[in-house]
């Protein structure tokens, strides 16, 4: 009997197609679609109805609903659209094929609604576990990417390396900070490390706690840290809670810590003009002008 439902769905797709398709566009105008343009509404329909009756079929692979899966996750379309888009089609199919019988019982429409539902849930699982599966895939690469941004170590000059840190500092993050900076004073061979907490909003004990043992820790590998970016209100919240940063270099502001960083590591800032005028008062002594 099951066959004999495929093939009265497969015989008039174009008939159930056409059913689905206005149904679903009856959904568009009070639901996250709204916004989406009519022409790729109706694309994607197409597609999506195609790749259902392909899978009743028996043709429609795993790369097929993968690809459809992931057009969506791109597209920004919420799970809720293959849920009900199958649901629909469940509907208007069991319905088509109710209107092609004449003798229709309780027992008839058991039948038919079993069949389609034996077409339809397989779909759901697979596209519903791809769909589950490329967001998890997509969420894991974006935290990921979201974490090197949140502690970057960049090298400025040779052996002098600077953290920019931005926002609230907690504990995974703190871990993140710490792995980065030990990663990259190896990396980069630096002796000199400013971390920047001009962009951190409040540094209270458990912040200064994590800066303590970061910079501690880059010390032990035969590397300083400069704290740099502390602004006159965090200086004072510092004080009053009798937080201890005695053990490292502490700047204003990153350029004053950049200057500092430069005479640990024996080096200075040139005035070229003051030099450019000392090289003319030499010249003009032996030129006796």
């Amino acid at each position: 009997m099951d066959k004999k439902f495929k093939e009265i769905a497969l015989k008039n797709s174009d008939t159930i197609v056409h059913m689905w398709l206005k149904e679903v566009d009856s959904l568009k105008e009070g639901n996250y679609t709204a916004t989406i343009s009519d022409e790729l509404f109706e694309s994607t329909n197409r597609e999506f109805v195609n790749v259902i009756f392909a899978s009743i079929q028996g043709q429609g692979s795993t790369n097929t609903l993968e690809n459809f899966s992931e057009k969506l996750i791109n597209l920004g379309w919420p799970l809720s659209y293959i849920t009900d888009g199958l649901q629909v089609f469940r509907r208007v199919t069991v319905e088509y094929i109710l209107s092609q019988s004449e003798q229709v019982d309780s027992d008839y429409i058991s039948r038919v609604l079993q069949s389609v539902d034996m077409w339809v849930e397989p779909i759901i699982r697979q596209l519903v576990n791809e769909y589950s599966g490329s967001w998890e895939h997509i969420v894991s690469l974006q935290r990921v990417a979201l974490q090197e941004l949140s502690a970057p170590l960049i090298p400025v000059m040779d052996n002098i390396t600077v953290m920019p840190l931005i926002g609230t500092i907690d504990t995974e993050r703190a871990k993140l900070i710490m792995e980065n900076l030990l990663e990259g004073v190896i990396k980069h061979n630096a002796d000199v490390v400013l971390i920047d907490i001009t962009g951190v909003p409040v540094v209270d004990t458990m912040v200064a706690h994590h800066i303590i043992q970061a910079a501690e820790a880059v010390r032990l590998i035969g590397s300083t840290c400069i704290l740099v970016g502390i602004r006159p209100e965090i200086a004072q919240t510092i004080v009053n809670l009798g937080i201890d940063l005695g053990k490292f270099p502490t700047k204003s502001s990153l350029k004053k810590g950049f200057k500092k960083a430069l005479e640990m590591t024996d080096r200075k800032i040139e005035d070229i003009n003051t030099k450019d005028a000392e090289i003319e008062t030499i010249l003009n002594s032996l030129t006796g002008e």
